[in-house]
């Protein structure tokens, strides 16, 4: 069976990067203050807070595993890594496994915020980004195309590819008797990673992939591709892989698990 990957990352504002784009002289402001002028500019120019993609500073990235009869769920590297470590071990992993990769809205925001910080590090990432030159098979079903499925974004694909469609995680987890997000929100990132709370955002990020792998399970479900009892054995092994960790967030999302 070939190993599935869910992923999720969670960013912060690349402050250092707005300041270079637009000339901005850092020694007089504080980390606070430029996050403000950050904000204030984008807001100016769009109506919201919400920066450029190519902006966006991965401060965490979390993923669940399925190889052979293992279910892993971790996040990359360790709280003090940096964001090209963080990156590099994804791309690794990729080069390692050539997973099938799932994602809820991979492809509108996960995916193309690690190609710009990839870039910007000059991450090498060979697998990932062969559109069939090395292997034929990739001609057909890559990475990169959205609608090949090597790479499964599975709010557009349940949305049929139209924006107005979309539905968030959190939702479709909770209607699916799933935990949902659990203490945190997107929105809080900013403030827990100015606080220096670098590990309650590898935890939000952690359930959030848990989410999102058993709602890829109901999808496959759906599909036909599990049937009743294997689709019971796969919650029930994921059931169990969280039980597994005494970190409170785990035993969180345990208790919110109907």
């Amino acid at each position: 069976m070939q190993p599935t990957l869910v992923f999720d990352i969670e960013t912060v504002p690349d402050l250092a990067g707005f300041a270079s784009v637009n000339g901005i002289d850092t020694s007089a402001l504080t980390p606070a203050e430029l996050a403000d002028m950050a904000r204030l500019a984008r807001r100016q120019k769009t109506g919201n807070d919400f920066m450029p993609l190519h902006l966006h500073r991965i401060v965490a990235i979390s993923c669940v595993l399925r190889s052979g009869d293992q279910l892993r769920v971790w996040s990359l590297g360790d709280p003090d890594s940096g964001e090209a470590e963080l990156i590099q071990r994804f791309y690794d992993g990729i080069e390692r496994y050539t997973p099938q990769l799932v994602s809820w809205n991979g492809g509108g925001f996960d995916l193309p915020v690690l190609h710009y910080r990839s870039l910007i590090h000059g991450i090498t990432a060979a697998r990932y980004w062969d559109w069939g030159d090395d292997d034929k098979e990739f001609k057909w079903n890559n990475y990169l195309s959205r609608y090949h499925t090597r790479h499964l974004d599975l709010m557009d694909v349940l949305a049929m590819y139209q924006p107005r469609a979309n539905a968030p995680l959190d939702d479709m987890a909770k209607l699916c008797g799933f935990p949902g997000k659990l203490g945190m929100d997107g929105s809080k990132v900013l403030e827990a990673f100015q606080n220096g709370e670098i590990d309650a955002i590898r935890n939000y990020c952690e359930t959030d992939v848990m989410n999102t792998w058993l709602v890829y399970l109901r999808f496959q479900k759906m599909r036909g591709t599990l049937n009743d009892a294997a689709y019971a054995d796969e919650i029930e092994l994921a059931r169990g892989s969280v039980a597994a960790h005494s970190a409170p967030h785990w035993q969180e999302f345990l208790a919110a698990w109907a």
